[in-house]
């Protein structure tokens, strides 16, 4: 009886050690784990931290370069301001002044330095909307398909061309004016004109005889009608008055000279 007691305690004695071994394994396993998420928050939050100063010196770089550009181009307005004055002060007080003022505008007018208004057309061009086609894989076939609603840089290049050849006397892209410098590239899913990025629609204004600007785009057979007939949404109107800004840019002439 005395042996069954003390066999029974000892048994008893052993389970309680393991018991309390494996409340210590999960303790130290339950420690373990907590150490590692604090070790880990703080490295978020490091991570975190760091990420947020670089793009809040990033936003502002931008902001102070942005500030920089306004402050010039305002300072290249009121200089022109200025210069407008001045000539027209010298243009009031000789008559020989006067008419080289009057070539003067006339050039700034050609050349896109001034901002005009006329008869012409407007044209909207814009994305059109694909129709959902089943079993299409994202192959290259089926992005050339999508391509055909997109409207390109080649497509803006051609209308200006046309209308350039009809007469048009000033042509803008959505507020750019079209000048000989100008410039229209692809740029992604988007389209630069004069370095500017612009998106669909755009919107195209040109000044001249309304007649034959109209004509000369929506004829048919016509590139506005291949673009149409791809998927691409085009509204082509007639106008009385039509406003088109000026150049804002800088012609740049590095290799011609003048020939004495």
């Amino acid at each position: 009886m005395i042996i069954y007691f003390l066999e029974k305690k000892c048994k008893e004695a052993i389970n309680l050690k393991k018991q309390y071994l494996i409340i210590g394994i999960l303790c130290f396993l339950i420690a373990m784990g907590i150490s590692i998420q604090i070790k880990t928050v703080k490295s978020w939050n490091t991570s975190t931290s760091m990420q947020s100063t670089a793009e809040n010196k990033l936003k502002d770089s931008i902001f102070k370069a942005k500030e920089k550009y306004e402050n010039t181009y305002q300072e290249l307005q009121d200089t022109l301001k200025q210069l407008e004055e001045v000539r027209s002060t010298v243009a009031n007080s000789s008559s020989e002044a006067g008419k080289i003022e009057a070539q003067i505008s006339e050039i700034n007018k050609l050349l896109g330095y001034t901002e005009v208004k006329g008869k012409g057309i407007e044209i909207e061009v814009k994305d059109g909307t694909p129709e959902k086609m089943e079993g299409y894989e994202y192959n290259d076939e089926y992005v050339n398909y999508l391509s055909n609603y997109m409207v390109h840089d080649g497509d803006l290049k051609e209308i200006v061309n046309e209308l350039f050849n009809a007469g048009a006397e000033a042509i803008s892209i959505n507020g750019e004016r079209i000048v000989s410098t100008s410039s229209i590239s692809c740029s992604g899913n988007i389209i630069k004109v004069n370095n500017e990025k612009l998106g669909s629609p755009y919107k195209i204004k040109a000044i001249g005889l309304p007649d034959n600007l109209y004509g000369a785009l929506v004829r048919p057979g016509g590139y506005l009608e291949s673009m149409e007939y791809a998927g691409v949404k085009i509204n082509v109107e007639k106008k009385d008055n039509i406003t088109v800004n000026k150049y804002t840019g800088v012609y740049s002439q590095e290799y011609i000279n003048r020939v004495e």
